[in-house]
């Protein structure tokens, strides 16, 4: 698969400015796994308030950035090219971490990889990085429903 732009990302996922948290598929191994990145920008809404002393990403959304990575994984994986009848919905956060703060001018880079997938239901395996530092990492479950 070449890199999901932008557009692509926009046709599969339902969310839009200032809740898209992904920005390019930078990589993709059939069925397997996608490695996905974030630019974080000074500019984003959240910043405002956390903190404005000193910006942090809140955990909840590098969490929601894993959880969109894994929809674009699961609709590849599916194969499916119109996304109007289904969503892929985050049901589960499991062994969550967070190991490094994430800050205006990172550039987080989200990878998911599918455990398994079972009557609709999917499990992965998912990280995010600055550089190559670990920043948070969780088993996320989302689940196939009718939109």
């Amino acid at each position: 698969m070449e890199i999901m732009d932008i557009n692509r990302i926009k046709e599969l996922l339902p969310h839009r400015y200032p809740f898209l948290l992904v920005d390019r598929v930078v990589h993709y191994e059939s069925g397997r796994l996608l490695r996905a990145i974030k630019n974080v920008t000074t500019n984003e809404p959240f910043f405002q308030g956390h903190f404005p002393t000193h910006a942090v990403m809140p955990g909840v959304l590098i969490i929601e950035a894993m959880a969109q990575a894994t929809g674009l994984l699961a609709f590849e994986v599916t194969k499916r090219q119109d996304t109007s009848n289904s969503l892929f919905y985050l049901v589960g956060v499991d062994n969550c971490r967070f190991k490094n703060q994430v800050v205006p001018g990172d550039q987080l880079i989200l990878e998911v990889e599918v455990v398994k997938a079972l009557r609709g239901v999917w499990k992965f395996k998912a990280t995010a990085k600055v550089e190559d530092k670990l920043a948070a990492s969780a088993d996320l479950m989302c689940a196939e429903r009718d939109a």
